[in-house]
């Protein structure tokens, strides 16, 4: 017999972001209803040689602003990126950690890859001064549990707390575990999301040599361009976004503010091809129906969709037909986008600042465009707002990300 507690109702209470377009959720969100693009020609290291050149990286970055400067040199930057994220998720909460009951507070911040820098460059540091002088802080600062670690300290979460590994699927795969552990009783707070910084000369290479991203170099604000005909590939952010996720029962006896309902969620794998999603779009279409079905919503309740939206050209034919699957006729007529286009894709930070974007989109009834949809690809038929944001009334929102193995997540967020 399923236990009651199994039924607890989790709502978000506090967000936080660092991407391209602002190291903040207001600056944040403001340049995306604007269309504005975060995506320039590479400064971290010089792309010349590479096949692309463009990434949407954050500039003007001082952790140190929030971080014990020793922190900061002793973490990678994907764990300043997190940490920054959800230090400002906790203090839009309002929770006052200090007289929270740790026990039942816990962590899970995902990354696709985790301490990219770190590795790199103590590599290097091997290869020309040998390994008696490798830093004695490489592994902590590269592996991929230390930002939820990091923040356990800070606020006292003794809970459930670990770093997801999912692909571009790990944020909201970090969010949705997250979400059980309440459900199950387990906690009533949760900092959840993901944090990524793959904007590197080894990454780059990589999914270079993978011919996975956009070589439109001369132009990199039109250079992510989902659902486009003359899409070329997929262009590297960098960031996180973190949400503090809670039971309402603790939000409403703490007089909390409360965006809306982390109402559904579900994981599922393709299990057909490890870089290449089901051509039939099977396992994105099983996330969605679980998703919405733990959500208790029917398709035609969907207002918006954030597609995964990648701008490469298999994922964004096959995410079209997967929503074709699950929404029918209602397919036409709900309203997608694909944020991606401005924010670049950021990995295992993508489900984080996503599911930001679906909470914001749920509060202000605004829903931000998918930019460069010049030219819609005849596969791609649907209704993708391009260009400008769109007023809405908005009470149900869907959250998708899909990652290399045949990963899968889908997220539902509904207006309480």
């Amino acid at each position: 017999m399923q236990s009651p507690i199994s039924n607890r109702t989790v709502v978000v209470t506090g967000l936080g972001v660092v991407t391209s377009l602002g190291h903040d959720v207001d600056t944040f969100w403001a340049s995306l209803l604007a269309g504005k693009c975060g995506i320039n020609r590479v400064s971290l290291f010089d792309p010349t040689l590479y096949a692309s050149h463009i990434g949407a990286e954050v500039k003007d970055w001082d952790p140190a602003s929030v971080m014990d400067p020793k922190e900061v040199r002793r973490n990678d930057r994907y764990t300043h990126f997190g940490y920054v994220a959800a230090t400002q998720a906790a203090h839009d909460s309002g929770i006052n950690f200090e007289t929270e009951d740790g026990d039942r507070v816990g962590v899970m911040i995902g990354s696709g890859i985790g301490g990219m820098y770190t590795y790199e460059s103590q590599l290097k540091v091997l290869a020309e001064k040998g390994p008696r002088k490798i830093s004695p802080f490489t592994i902590p600062a590269l592996i991929v549990n230390m930002c939820s670690g990091l923040v356990a300290i800070k606020y006292g979460a003794r809970g459930p707390n670990f770093g997801v590994v999912s692909a571009c699927a790990s944020g909201t795969h970090a969010l949705g575990e997250a979400a059980h552990c309440i459900r199950r009783g387990e906690v009533d707070v949760m900092i959840a999301g993901g944090a990524e910084a793959a904007i590197t000369p080894f990454a780059y290479a990589s999914f270079c040599a993978m011919k996975a991203m956009s070589t439109r170099n001369d132009n990199p604000q039109t250079s992510s361009r989902p659902f486009d005909k003359g899409r070329d590939g997929f262009v590297m952010g960098e960031g996180a976004g973190v949400l503090v996720l809670e039971s309402l029962e603790h939000a409403q006896k703490r007089g909390a503010k409360i965006y809306c309902e982390f109402a559904g969620y579900a994981a599922t794998c393709d299990a057909h091809h490890i870089t290449m999603p089901d051509p039939e779009g099977r396992g994105l279409s099983l996330a969605m129906r679980r998703a919405l079905d733990t959500a208790s919503v029917n398709p035609s309740d969907v207002d918006y969709i954030n597609a995964h939206g990648t701008s490469t050209p298999y994922n964004d034919r096959f995410e079209t037909l997967a929503i074709k699957k699950v929404f029918g006729e209602h397919s036409s007529k709900v309203a997608i986008s694909s944020t991606k286009s401005m924010t670049g894709h950021l990995l295992g930070a993508a489900g984080g600042i996503e599911s930001v974007i679906a909470v914001k989109t749920l509060q202000t009834g605004r829903i931000a465009p998918t930019i460069n949809l010049n030219e819609p690809d005849p596969d791609c038929d649907l209704d993708y707002v391009p260009h400008v944001a769109r007023e809405s009334k908005v009470r149900t929102v869907l959250s998708n990300n899909l990652g290399f193995g045949g990963q899968n997540a889908a997220a539902v967020f509904k207006a309480l």
